[in-house]
């Protein structure tokens, strides 16, 4: 019975059973197997069931069912093979084979795999867990959450994350992080694409690195650059940094940094423009300053060249007109010829 609740306990493991939920569980809950065969070596410590496995533990079950399932009592590793699956309350996971380790609580499954925990399902081609709340998906990863209609969303949304690798922390706010890039869709607000991404899903709060790409196709609207910071719980934000840019109806603005507002209006607001910094460096400043203070100056021009200096024109502001009395010039002239 002890070792047929350790499996069970493993099982538990593989599904990413809080440590909270695992505490609850105690001797004293019912176990129950079933299989067409089951064999125990003494010498090795090695328990094997075959034919149609079916094994269950706990007030809310955990449960394995699977083809064949072997115990090696020594290493802690059981391995199950064909058909297999691994569920606890309402969380399920299937797979061709899987591995897991009643002592670590590392746990994989192989071949085909699907898990469905709450309001996420995740498909890949293998999958693993080291016992400590984290989830590794390899190959084909497509992760959907269904979000249920509210005042936000009135007809609810899916969304979609996809890449060749992602790792999953469901309890640190459902943390997605996708490091080989990948695609963040909602059939809502539109897509989202990066060479490197992170998001927490529970805060609609996406960051991208290398050539991220925002469009939102109900607000008509597109943006990029080096790095987009995408906030979406309370209010549409984007903050855009490196080369950012972003285009809506024709409109284009460009900027080292861009922060995007997705208003209600569905019209593009703008704010932090930063222009552009120079790409001058110190050495480049301090050589063109020498060559400004170093610099000889101009040589006048002759008398020659240039119209005598009307000095009291000079003195007179550029804007303002001279007059000259036609009486006192006459009076001026007699005067001279006397």
């Amino acid at each position: 019975m002890t070792t047929i609740k350790k499996i069970c306990a493993a099982c538990a493991a593989a599904m990413l059973i809080s440590s909270a939920a695992m505490a609850a569980e105690n001797d004293s809950e019912p176990s129950e197997v079933n299989a067409d065969a089951i064999e125990y070596d003494m010498k090795t410590e090695r328990v094997t069931a075959t034919g149609g496995v079916k094994i269950k533990h706990g007030k809310e079950p955990s449960a394995l069912n699977a083809d064949t399932v072997d115990y090696d009592m020594k290493s802690g590793l059981v391995t199950a093979v064909g058909n297999v699956l691994l569920t606890h309350g309402l969380t399920k996971a299937t797979g061709l084979h899987a591995m897991f380790n009643v002592n670590t609580k590392e746990a994989h499954l192989i071949g085909n795999v699907i898990v469905v925990r709450e309001d996420m399902r995740i498909t890949c081609d293998a999958l693993a867990s080291d016992g400590q709340e984290q989830m590794f998906a390899d190959g084909n990863v497509i992760a959907t959450q269904t979000v249920a209609p509210g005042e936000k969303y009135p007809d609810g949304d899916t969304r979609t994350f996809t890449g060749d690798h992602i790792d999953y922390f469901p309890n640190d706010r459902k943390h997605v992080v996708i490091p080989n890039g990948g695609l963040v869709k909602s059939e809502v607000e539109g897509t989202f694409t990066a060479d490197q991404m992170e998001g927490w899903i529970d805060d609609e709060h996406y960051v991208g690195n290398g050539n991220a790409h925002l469009v939102s196709l109900t607000r008509n609207l597109e943006a990029g650059g080096d790095k987009v910071d995408y906030s979406g719980k309370e209010e549409g934000k984007a903050v855009l940094s490196g080369n950012a840019w972003a285009f809506q109806d024709n409109n284009t603005i460009r900027g080292n940094r861009l922060t995007v507002y997705l208003a209600d209006d569905e019209k593009l607001k703008v704010t932090d423009a930063e222009p552009a910094k120079p790409n001058v460096t110190l050495e480049e400043f301090n050589k063109a300053f020498e060559a400004t203070k170093n610099s000889k100056p101009a040589p006048k021009k002759s008398d020659t060249d240039k119209p005598a200096k009307d000095t009291a024109a000079e003195t007179k502001p550029a804007d303002e007109t001279i007059t000259i009395d036609p009486a006192k010039k006459s009076d001026e002239a007699s005067g001279n010829e006397s």
